[in-house]
Protein backbone atom coordinates (compact mmCIF):
# COMPACT_ATOMS: atom_id res chain seq x y z
CA UNK A 1 0.00 0.00 0.00
CA UNK A 2 1.40 3.42 -0.95
CA UNK A 3 1.96 5.73 2.00
CA UNK A 4 -0.39 8.72 2.12
CA UNK A 5 1.60 10.31 4.92
CA UNK A 6 5.27 10.99 5.51
CA UNK A 7 7.12 11.30 8.82
CA UNK A 8 10.80 12.23 8.85
CA UNK A 9 13.01 14.12 11.28
CA UNK A 10 12.48 17.28 9.24
CA UNK A 11 8.97 16.95 7.82
CA UNK A 12 5.54 15.53 8.69
CA UNK A 13 2.97 15.41 5.89
CA UNK A 14 -0.52 13.97 5.51
CA UNK A 15 -2.92 12.41 8.01
CA UNK A 16 -0.69 10.10 10.03
CA UNK A 17 -1.87 6.52 10.48
CA UNK A 18 -0.21 5.71 13.79
CA UNK A 19 -0.83 1.95 13.54
CA UNK A 20 1.06 1.94 10.25
CA UNK A 21 3.72 4.23 11.71
CA UNK A 22 4.33 1.71 14.51
CA UNK A 23 4.90 -1.00 11.92
CA UNK A 24 7.03 1.23 9.69
CA UNK A 25 9.30 2.42 12.51
CA UNK A 26 9.52 -0.97 14.24
CA UNK A 27 8.29 0.42 17.56
CA UNK A 28 5.75 -1.11 19.94
CA UNK A 29 2.37 0.22 21.09
CA UNK A 30 1.93 1.20 24.72
CA UNK A 31 -0.66 -1.48 25.40
CA UNK A 32 -2.98 -2.01 28.36
CA UNK A 33 -0.46 -4.22 30.18
CA UNK A 34 2.28 -1.62 29.93
CA UNK A 35 -0.12 1.17 30.94
CA UNK A 36 -1.03 -0.80 34.04
CA UNK A 37 2.62 -1.30 34.91
CA UNK A 38 3.48 2.37 34.43
CA UNK A 39 0.51 3.36 36.58
CA UNK A 40 1.50 0.94 39.32
CA UNK A 41 5.11 2.12 39.47
CA UNK A 42 4.18 5.82 39.17
CA UNK A 43 1.18 5.71 41.49
CA UNK A 44 -1.01 7.12 38.73
CA UNK A 45 -1.25 7.19 34.94
CA UNK A 46 -0.80 10.46 33.11
CA UNK A 47 -3.74 11.43 30.91
CA UNK A 48 -1.41 11.72 27.91
CA UNK A 49 -0.76 7.99 28.26
CA UNK A 50 -4.39 7.07 28.97
CA UNK A 51 -5.47 8.92 25.83
CA UNK A 52 -2.79 7.32 23.66
CA UNK A 53 -1.12 10.67 22.97
CA UNK A 54 2.02 8.89 24.10
CA UNK A 55 1.24 5.84 22.03
CA UNK A 56 4.39 3.81 21.40
CA UNK A 57 7.73 2.94 22.90
CA UNK A 58 11.08 1.22 22.68
CA UNK A 59 12.18 -0.89 25.66
CA UNK A 60 9.86 0.63 28.27
CA UNK A 61 9.30 -2.85 29.72
CA UNK A 62 13.05 -3.26 30.24
CA UNK A 63 13.29 0.20 31.81
CA UNK A 64 10.51 -0.54 34.31
CA UNK A 65 12.13 -3.85 35.20
CA UNK A 66 15.34 -1.98 36.00
CA UNK A 67 13.39 0.56 38.06
CA UNK A 68 11.60 -2.19 39.97
CA UNK A 69 14.99 -3.73 40.79
CA UNK A 70 16.10 -0.39 42.26
CA UNK A 71 18.11 0.86 39.28
CA UNK A 72 16.57 4.30 38.84
CA UNK A 73 16.48 5.88 35.43
CA UNK A 74 17.02 9.44 34.26
CA UNK A 75 15.02 11.31 31.64
CA UNK A 76 16.50 13.00 28.60
CA UNK A 77 14.70 15.13 26.04
CA UNK A 78 15.27 18.38 24.17
CA UNK A 79 14.28 20.90 21.54
CA UNK A 80 16.03 22.34 18.49
CA UNK A 81 15.37 26.10 18.70
CA UNK A 82 14.29 27.89 15.53
CA UNK A 83 12.07 30.70 16.78
CA UNK A 84 9.17 30.98 19.17
CA UNK A 85 8.29 27.87 21.16
CA UNK A 86 4.80 26.54 20.42
CA UNK A 87 2.25 24.69 22.52
CA UNK A 88 3.00 21.57 20.43
CA UNK A 89 6.59 21.64 21.68
CA UNK A 90 5.36 21.19 25.24
CA UNK A 91 4.31 17.55 25.02
CA UNK A 92 7.67 15.80 25.67
CA UNK A 93 8.46 18.29 28.43
CA UNK A 94 5.12 17.83 30.16
CA UNK A 95 5.82 14.09 30.19
CA UNK A 96 9.41 14.60 31.36
CA UNK A 97 8.25 16.79 34.25
CA UNK A 98 5.66 14.18 35.27
CA UNK A 99 8.25 11.39 35.12
CA UNK A 100 10.53 13.49 37.32
CA UNK A 101 7.76 14.07 39.86
CA UNK A 102 6.45 10.48 39.94
CA UNK A 103 9.72 8.52 39.64
CA UNK A 104 12.19 10.95 41.24
CA UNK A 105 14.13 11.06 37.98
CA UNK A 106 16.97 13.38 37.11
CA UNK A 107 16.24 15.27 33.88
CA UNK A 108 18.71 16.28 31.17
CA UNK A 109 17.51 18.70 28.51
CA UNK A 110 19.59 19.20 25.39
CA UNK A 111 19.11 22.35 23.33
CA UNK A 112 21.06 21.75 20.11
CA UNK A 113 21.51 25.35 19.06
CA UNK A 114 23.61 24.24 16.10
CA UNK A 115 21.05 21.83 14.61
CA UNK A 116 18.56 24.27 13.06
CA UNK A 117 21.40 26.59 12.06
CA UNK A 118 22.93 23.72 10.09
CA UNK A 119 19.72 22.19 8.73
CA UNK A 120 17.84 25.29 7.57
CA UNK A 121 18.89 27.00 4.35
CA UNK A 122 18.15 30.46 5.67
CA UNK A 123 20.95 33.04 5.42
CA UNK A 124 19.21 35.18 8.05
CA UNK A 125 19.27 32.41 10.65
CA UNK A 126 22.62 33.07 12.28
CA UNK A 127 24.13 30.95 15.01
CA UNK A 128 23.89 33.94 17.34
CA UNK A 129 20.18 34.31 16.62
CA UNK A 130 19.56 30.61 17.30
CA UNK A 131 21.56 30.98 20.51
CA UNK A 132 19.05 33.59 21.68
CA UNK A 133 16.13 31.31 20.80
CA UNK A 134 17.75 28.57 22.85
CA UNK A 135 17.82 30.61 26.07
CA UNK A 136 14.20 31.62 25.57
CA UNK A 137 13.29 27.95 25.15
CA UNK A 138 15.17 27.01 28.31
CA UNK A 139 13.12 29.51 30.32
CA UNK A 140 9.87 28.23 28.83
CA UNK A 141 10.84 24.68 29.75
CA UNK A 142 11.70 25.44 33.37
CA UNK A 143 8.40 27.30 33.75
CA UNK A 144 6.63 23.94 33.40
CA UNK A 145 7.52 23.05 36.95
CA UNK A 146 10.77 21.08 36.78
CA UNK A 147 12.68 20.63 40.03
CA UNK A 148 15.75 22.89 39.62
CA UNK A 149 17.80 20.66 41.93
CA UNK A 150 17.34 17.69 39.62
CA UNK A 151 17.19 19.33 36.18
CA UNK A 152 20.07 20.36 33.97
CA UNK A 153 19.83 22.16 30.62
CA UNK A 154 22.67 22.64 28.17
CA UNK A 155 23.30 24.16 24.76
CA UNK A 156 25.43 22.05 22.45
CA UNK A 157 27.72 24.90 21.42
CA UNK A 158 28.46 25.71 25.07
CA UNK A 159 28.68 22.15 26.38
CA UNK A 160 30.54 20.66 23.43
CA UNK A 161 33.68 20.13 25.51
CA UNK A 162 31.77 17.61 27.59
CA UNK A 163 29.85 16.04 24.70
CA UNK A 164 32.33 15.86 21.85
CA UNK A 165 34.56 13.07 23.12
CA UNK A 166 31.58 10.74 23.46
CA UNK A 167 30.04 11.96 20.20
CA UNK A 168 33.24 11.01 18.40
CA UNK A 169 32.99 7.50 19.85
CA UNK A 170 29.40 7.23 18.62
CA UNK A 171 30.29 8.63 15.19
CA UNK A 172 32.86 5.89 14.60
CA UNK A 173 29.99 3.37 14.53
CA UNK A 174 27.69 5.37 12.21
CA UNK A 175 28.49 5.38 8.51
CA UNK A 176 27.44 7.96 5.96
CA UNK A 177 25.47 5.24 4.20
CA UNK A 178 23.42 4.70 7.39
CA UNK A 179 22.50 8.36 7.85
CA UNK A 180 21.97 8.87 4.13
CA UNK A 181 19.37 6.10 4.11
CA UNK A 182 17.78 7.18 7.40
CA UNK A 183 17.53 10.91 6.68
CA UNK A 184 17.61 11.16 2.90
CA UNK A 185 20.85 13.13 2.91
CA UNK A 186 22.45 13.99 -0.42
CA UNK A 187 25.76 15.27 -1.68
CA UNK A 188 24.49 18.78 -0.92
CA UNK A 189 23.97 18.08 2.80
CA UNK A 190 26.53 19.89 4.95
CA UNK A 191 28.79 17.75 7.10
CA UNK A 192 27.54 19.35 10.33
CA UNK A 193 24.03 18.02 9.75
CA UNK A 194 25.44 14.58 8.95
CA UNK A 195 27.33 14.53 12.28
CA UNK A 196 24.47 15.90 14.37
CA UNK A 197 22.92 12.53 15.33
CA UNK A 198 26.16 11.64 17.12
CA UNK A 199 25.82 14.72 19.33
CA UNK A 200 22.16 13.99 20.03
CA UNK A 201 23.05 10.44 21.10
CA UNK A 202 25.44 11.41 23.88
CA UNK A 203 22.96 12.47 26.61
CA UNK A 204 21.29 9.06 26.22
CA UNK A 205 24.29 7.37 27.87
CA UNK A 206 26.28 10.19 29.50
CA UNK A 207 25.05 9.26 33.00
CA UNK A 208 26.42 5.74 32.52
CA UNK A 209 29.78 7.23 31.51
CA UNK A 210 29.82 9.48 34.58
CA UNK A 211 28.67 6.79 37.02
CA UNK A 212 30.91 4.05 35.67
CA UNK A 213 27.92 1.70 35.61
CA UNK A 214 24.76 1.20 33.60
CA UNK A 215 22.18 3.94 34.28
CA UNK A 216 18.93 3.50 32.33
CA UNK A 217 17.71 6.44 30.26
CA UNK A 218 14.18 7.25 29.10
CA UNK A 219 13.54 9.67 26.23
CA UNK A 220 10.07 11.16 25.67
CA UNK A 221 9.95 12.56 22.14
CA UNK A 222 7.81 13.36 19.14
CA UNK A 223 7.58 10.33 16.85
CA UNK A 224 9.38 12.21 14.06
CA UNK A 225 12.58 12.28 16.13
CA UNK A 226 12.75 8.50 16.55
CA UNK A 227 14.97 8.19 13.49
CA UNK A 228 17.93 9.73 15.32
CA UNK A 229 17.81 6.97 17.90
CA UNK A 230 17.12 4.20 15.39
CA UNK A 231 20.54 5.14 14.07
CA UNK A 232 22.21 5.80 17.42
CA UNK A 233 20.93 3.01 19.66
CA UNK A 234 23.04 0.30 18.05
CA UNK A 235 26.13 2.54 18.25
CA UNK A 236 25.46 3.15 21.94
CA UNK A 237 25.19 -0.60 22.54
CA UNK A 238 28.49 -1.18 20.70
CA UNK A 239 30.11 1.23 23.14
CA UNK A 240 28.91 -1.02 25.98
CA UNK A 241 26.06 1.11 27.31
CA UNK A 242 22.34 0.25 27.54
CA UNK A 243 20.14 1.43 24.73
CA UNK A 244 17.85 4.25 25.86
CA UNK A 245 14.15 3.51 26.24
CA UNK A 246 11.84 5.82 24.30
CA UNK A 247 8.25 7.06 24.62
CA UNK A 248 6.72 8.47 21.41
CA UNK A 249 4.04 11.14 21.31
CA UNK A 250 1.58 11.86 18.52
CA UNK A 251 1.57 15.23 16.77
CA UNK A 252 -0.66 18.09 17.84
CA UNK A 253 -2.39 19.02 14.57
CA UNK A 254 -2.15 22.43 12.96
CA UNK A 255 -5.09 24.74 13.59
CA UNK A 256 -6.30 24.78 10.00
CA UNK A 257 -5.54 21.15 9.31
CA UNK A 258 -2.32 19.27 8.67
CA UNK A 259 -0.50 16.51 10.47
CA UNK A 260 1.60 18.66 12.78
CA UNK A 261 1.68 22.16 14.19
CA UNK A 262 4.85 23.79 12.88
CA UNK A 263 6.68 26.86 14.14
CA UNK A 264 7.46 27.74 10.50
CA UNK A 265 3.73 28.32 9.79
CA UNK A 266 2.76 31.21 12.13
CA UNK A 267 -0.91 31.50 11.17
CA UNK A 268 -1.44 27.80 11.86
CA UNK A 269 0.37 27.71 15.20
CA UNK A 270 -0.05 28.91 18.78
CA UNK A 271 3.16 30.30 20.25
CA UNK A 272 3.76 30.56 23.99
CA UNK A 273 4.21 34.32 23.62
CA UNK A 274 1.08 34.95 21.52
CA UNK A 275 -1.08 37.81 22.80
CA UNK A 276 -4.71 37.00 23.80
CA UNK A 277 -6.22 38.70 20.77
CA UNK A 278 -3.83 36.80 18.48
CA UNK A 279 -4.86 33.50 20.05
CA UNK A 280 -8.54 34.31 19.54
CA UNK A 281 -7.97 35.21 15.90
CA UNK A 282 -6.01 32.05 15.18
CA UNK A 283 -8.46 29.74 16.97
CA UNK A 284 -11.37 31.33 15.10
CA UNK A 285 -9.73 30.20 11.85
CA UNK A 286 -9.28 26.60 13.04
CA UNK A 287 -11.06 23.79 11.23
CA UNK A 288 -13.71 21.80 13.04
CA UNK A 289 -15.39 18.50 12.41
CA UNK A 290 -18.76 20.19 12.17
CA UNK A 291 -21.27 20.41 9.34
CA UNK A 292 -21.37 23.29 6.85
CA UNK A 293 -24.24 25.08 8.62
CA UNK A 294 -25.50 25.37 12.19
CA UNK A 295 -28.76 23.74 11.17
CA UNK A 296 -27.02 20.68 9.72
CA UNK A 297 -24.71 20.46 12.73
CA UNK A 298 -27.68 20.37 15.10
CA UNK A 299 -29.35 17.75 12.93
CA UNK A 300 -26.42 15.50 12.00
CA UNK A 301 -23.67 16.29 14.49
CA UNK A 302 -19.95 16.43 13.74
CA UNK A 303 -16.78 14.35 13.86
CA UNK A 304 -14.49 15.18 16.80
CA UNK A 305 -11.70 13.00 15.39
CA UNK A 306 -11.36 15.38 12.44
CA UNK A 307 -11.80 18.53 14.51
CA UNK A 308 -8.65 20.48 15.39
CA UNK A 309 -10.48 22.28 18.19
CA UNK A 310 -11.47 18.99 19.83
CA UNK A 311 -7.90 17.67 19.50
CA UNK A 312 -6.55 20.68 21.38
CA UNK A 313 -8.85 19.83 24.28
CA UNK A 314 -7.73 16.22 24.06
CA UNK A 315 -3.99 16.94 23.97
CA UNK A 316 -3.57 19.84 26.37
CA UNK A 317 -6.59 21.81 27.49
CA UNK A 318 -8.92 19.37 29.28
CA UNK A 319 -7.10 16.82 31.45
CA UNK A 320 -10.32 15.53 33.06
CA UNK A 321 -11.52 12.52 31.07
CA UNK A 322 -15.20 12.94 31.95
CA UNK A 323 -15.20 16.60 30.96
CA UNK A 324 -13.37 15.78 27.74
CA UNK A 325 -15.97 13.12 26.91
CA UNK A 326 -18.72 15.73 27.36
CA UNK A 327 -16.93 18.11 24.97
CA UNK A 328 -16.50 15.42 22.33
CA UNK A 329 -20.11 14.33 22.74
CA UNK A 330 -21.25 17.93 22.23
CA UNK A 331 -19.36 17.99 18.93
CA UNK A 332 -20.69 14.59 17.96
CA UNK A 333 -24.36 15.22 18.76
CA UNK A 334 -24.51 18.83 17.62
CA UNK A 335 -25.35 20.45 20.95
CA UNK A 336 -22.38 22.84 20.81
CA UNK A 337 -21.65 24.83 17.69
CA UNK A 338 -18.24 25.77 16.28
CA UNK A 339 -18.28 29.34 17.56
CA UNK A 340 -18.93 28.22 21.12
CA UNK A 341 -16.19 25.57 20.95
CA UNK A 342 -13.68 28.06 19.58
CA UNK A 343 -14.50 30.78 22.11
CA UNK A 344 -14.12 28.34 25.00
CA UNK A 345 -10.86 26.89 23.65
CA UNK A 346 -9.35 30.34 23.06
CA UNK A 347 -10.21 31.32 26.65
CA UNK A 348 -8.55 28.16 27.98
CA UNK A 349 -5.42 28.67 25.89
CA UNK A 350 -5.11 32.28 27.00
CA UNK A 351 -5.56 31.33 30.65
CA UNK A 352 -2.84 28.70 30.24
CA UNK A 353 -0.46 31.12 28.54
CA UNK A 354 -1.01 33.72 31.25
CA UNK A 355 -0.16 31.17 33.96
CA UNK A 356 2.90 30.20 31.94
CA UNK A 357 4.08 33.83 31.67
CA UNK A 358 3.79 34.23 35.45
CA UNK A 359 5.71 30.99 35.97
CA UNK A 360 8.50 32.28 33.72
CA UNK A 361 8.76 35.39 35.88
CA UNK A 362 9.11 33.22 38.98
CA UNK A 363 11.90 31.01 37.60
CA UNK A 364 13.82 33.56 35.51
CA UNK A 365 16.14 34.50 38.36
CA UNK A 366 17.26 30.94 38.98
CA UNK A 367 18.13 29.84 35.44
CA UNK A 368 21.86 30.03 36.14
CA UNK A 369 21.41 27.18 38.62
CA UNK A 370 20.17 24.75 35.96
CA UNK A 371 22.20 25.76 32.89
CA UNK A 372 25.37 23.75 32.29
CA UNK A 373 28.21 25.83 30.92
CA UNK A 374 31.45 25.10 29.07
Amino acid sequence: MAEDFNVTAYEVEGRVDYARLIEKFGIRPIDAALEKRIGKDAGELHYLIRRKIFFAHRDMDWLLTEYEKGNRFYVYTGIAPSGGMTIAHLLPFIMAQWLQARFGAEVLIQIPDEEKFLAKRDPNLTLEKVHGFAYADALNIMALGFDPKHTRIFLNTEYAGKLYKQAARVAKHITFSMVKDAFGFTGETNIGTIFYTSMQAVPAFIKSVEAGKDVPCLIPLGADQDVHFRVARDAIAKLGYPKPAIMHNKFLPALKGGAKMSSSDPDNTIYLDDAPEVVKKKVNRAITGQQATAELQKELGGDPDRCSVCQYYRFLFEPDDKKLAAILDAERNGTMLAGEHKADLAARINAYLERHRKAKERVSGSMADVMLGP
